[in-house]
């Protein structure tokens, strides 16, 4: 028989993190691979206005989307996270050049495929609710490419990460005020690269904390800017980046 007459007041809750991700597939093909592949993920946002959200795995079961990942200390995070794909392109292979120059670390933002509103839409009351019910931190509501730098570039520079922080309150950003406070050449020229990497690292991303902008380095920053400056994403830990960083360690202490 079970009882419910004591409870243990040290337990927290599985979900901690929302990964979103794009298929790189149209509609048709996005919940073929969900449903009949070795993928999976929890929720499914397709591009037609019409459809619901697809509900594709119970959120307290472990759904494969994440693979090889990790952020803020956590890893393997098809663990503890709940995954939510979008049906959408990802990026056009027409420009090779520029395809070519992802891999290290320089993201053409016109070569991405943008979302719909009807998408953003849903997306936005989605993660609304899952943020109440699981409480989730708002800096662990993340892309991909967050997780994975490098290895992953979903959803891509063109998905409105401000947009749905403002309009919908999900999801991190930074003060525009704190930003003005850190974007000094003084203070930035003050770090060194180790220190800077150090920066990211404090909000959570894994980089190699060496005195060297290597690859992998780059990645990350790539990332950060895909998520947090996708106007310029270059791989290069600049003023402007430095900034950002500095302002949302503020913010999400």
């Amino acid at each position: 028989m079970n009882s419910s007459k004591y409870r243990s007041k040290s337990f927290n809750n599985r979900v901690r993190f929302v990964i979103l991700h794009y298929t790189a597939l149209n509609d048709e093909r996005s919940i073929r691979s969900l449903t009949q592949n070795n993928v999976s993920s929890h929720y499914l946002v397709t591009q037609k206005p019409s459809d619901d959200v697809y509900s594709l795995v119970p959120n307290d079961k472990r759904a494969w989307h994440a693979g090889v990942s990790s952020f803020d200390g956590y890893k393997n995070l098809n663990d503890n996270s709940i995954g939510i794909e979008i049906s959408n392109l990802g990026y056009s292979n027409v420009y090779r050049s520029k395809v070519k120059n992802i891999t290290e670390g320089l993201i053409d933002k016109t070569i991405f495929y943008p979302y719909n509103d009807a998408q953003i839409y849903k997306i936005g009351m989605l993660l609304r609710e899952l943020t109440i019910k699981y409480r989730i931190s708002p800096k662990y509501i993340l892309g991909h490419s967050d997780i994975s730098p490098g290895r992953k570039f979903d959803p891509g520079p063109r998905f409105p990460w401000k947009y749905l922080h403002e309009k919908y309150g999900v999801g991190a950003w930074y003060n525009y005020e704190d930003f003005l406070r850190y974007y000094s050449p003084q203070l930035y020229n003050s770090y060194s690269i180790i220190m800077l990497k150090k920066e990211l690292a404090k909000y959570g991303y894994s980089i190699p904390l060496t005195d060297t902008w290597d690859l992998q380095s780059k990645n990350v920053i790539s990332a950060f800017q895909m998520h947090f400056r996708p106007r310029i994403v270059n791989g290069v830990f600049d003023l402007e980046t430095f900034a950002i960083i500095k302002a949302l360690n503020k913010k999400y202490k």
